[in-house]
């Protein structure tokens, strides 16, 4: 039987789920557990302290506003930290209550996240008797840093944790840290800039970076030779250990056995291990789940897909760094019209080609010629203005007035409107949207939206007047 907490919970997450992306929503809110529902205060239970302070940071107001429409305006919210360190249970009691302004964030205890195991004595036959390190290759492609790593609402929790753990590796609550997301958006990148960067901030640290396939053909030539002791002592030695699409140990038991050992060895030795995979541990096929349970003991961050202002910007920083000059109308049009890293760097890299080799200009039809390669249809951009003006021109009200302060109900609800199909029709954040309405902020887009669905549920003429926009606004595709 759900007992009301879960209940009230259940219900807040419906909500949540719909004002953040599904990835989001898996990171951030799927691992937290109801814990108890007394006197208005609803407590959850959340992994970690810095679990905890990311939702602080970036979710609070959303929390809040949710926690309040379910239990009413006096209504709490309360944090637990249960500190899961694998085969120790560390349970923090630090029971913290969610602050009702951003300046009541500060004094919170924090907790400890001090590596719990002793250093391992094994001894490694790599090792000459008189040197404490070989030279290992460490596979890492110098151009992947992080400052070629251009950062965006997409990619922020995850660059700030691999910037932890450069600095400290080994010693972070992040260990491991695994970074995922679809393909081309720039995990591998990430972690080499991490591998990179610890190198030149700790020179006496051995980093290596290696594919997943590289490390099971590597396992099955030690098979075939008979030297799986020597396989795993050098792995064993490895400082910072990056291994990439780890979705590929899938099905591959005796694989997954000996990395099992190695992923042990390592973090019980206070070494850090960086793991990059196309969906969340706790999707991957495959895998088995003494495995999954260990890559849970760190941090999952994902990598999303850039929105349309960080695309830009990673085609400037491109750009940039090349000492090469290119239309803003040029930037624009490819940053639109493709949604990777991989296909951005891709499209650029053959436009700079096609400028060079053929002796022309890179003009706007030189980018079209090129992104058709990627894409099968060049789709005609929906704006914000076009947007703005399909909902002004239904309701018969001036643009200039829905980004103005007046609060009569028809232009609010025009505002709303507009805020709801931005968000649905267009990649820019909610923080781009806001500006873009009069300088609102993030948390009054969320709240229209909000607003939007709630009376969409509960008027059927407006049900059918927003059906009746969003095809007004489909035609300008």
């Amino acid at each position: 039987m759900v007992n009301k907490c879960e209940l009230v919970w259940g219900n807040c997450l419906t909500i949540i789920k719909d004002n953040i992306s599904l990835n989001s929503f898996k990171t951030w809110f799927e691992p937290i557990k109801p814990v108890k529902l007394e006197n208005n205060v609803l407590t959850i239970q959340v992994p970690s302290q810095f679990f905890y302070e990311w939702l602080e940071e970036h979710y609070v107001t959303l929390l809040r506003k949710t926690i309040k429409r379910e239990l009413g305006d006096d209504a709490k919210l309360e944090y637990r930290i249960i500190v899961d360190n694998g085969n120790n249970h560390k349970s923090g009691p630090a029971t913290i209550q969610m602050p009702n302004s951003r300046e009541g964030s500060s004094g919170i205890n924090e907790m400890s996240f001090s590596n719990m195991y002793p250093g391992s004595m094994v001894k490694n036959p790599f090792v000459i008797p008189g040197l404490k390190k070989i030279h290992v290759d460490s596979q890492l492609n110098p151009s992947y840093t992080f400052d070629s790593y251009v950062e965006g609402d997409c990619n922020r929790l995850a660059r700030s944790a691999g910037m932890a753990v450069a600095k400290s590796p080994g010693t972070t609550a992040f260990n491991p840290l695994v970074i995922w997301g679809s393909v081309g958006i720039g995990k591998t990148h990430l972690a080499q800039a991490i591998g990179n960067y610890t190198k030149v901030l700790n020179a006496n640290k051995t980093v290596l970076y290696v594919g997943s396939e590289k490390f099971a053909n590597q396992f099955i030539d030690a098979l075939k030779n008979n030297n799986i002791n020597d396989f795993v002592h050098f792995y064993q030695m490895i400082d910072v250990l990056i291994i990439d699409d780890i979705q590929f140990f899938a099905n591959k038991a005796k694989t997954q056995d000996i990395f099992f050992h190695v992923f042990n060895h390592l973090h019980q030795s206070g070494k850090q291990l960086i793991l990059t995979t196309d969906k969340p541990p706790k999707d991957l096929d495959g895998i088995e789940e003494r495995l999954l349970s260990r890559f849970k003991w760190g941090l999952s961050a994902d990598i999303q897909e850039p929105d349309f202002d960080t695309r830009i910007s990673i085609l400037q920083s491109r750009l940039h760094r090349d000492g090469i000059e290119m239309p803003y109308d040029v930037i624009e049009f490819v940053a639109y019209n493709l949604k990777t890293v991989r296909d951005l760097e891709g499209a650029t890299t053959t436009i700079l080609a096609e400028s060079t080799l053929n002796k022309k200009e890179i003009t706007l039809e030189v980018a079209k010629k090129v992104v058709m390669l990627y894409i099968k249809n060049v789709s005609k951009e929906i704006s914000m203005e076009t947007i703005q003006k399909t909902v002004c021109d239904f309701f018969d009200v001036s643009i200039e007035k829905l980004k103005g302060t007046t609060r009569k109900r028809p232009i609010v609800q025009a505002r709303q409107l507009s805020m709801f199909f931005a968000k649905q029709y267009t990649n820019n954040s909610l923080k781009a949207i806001g500006a873009h309405f009069g300088g609102r902020d993030h948390s009054t887009v969320i709240h229209s939206c909000q607003a939007v669905r709630d009376q969409i549920d509960t008027d059927e003429e407006f049900k059918d007047s927003v059906e009746e926009l969003k095809k007004r606004i489909e035609l300008s595709l």
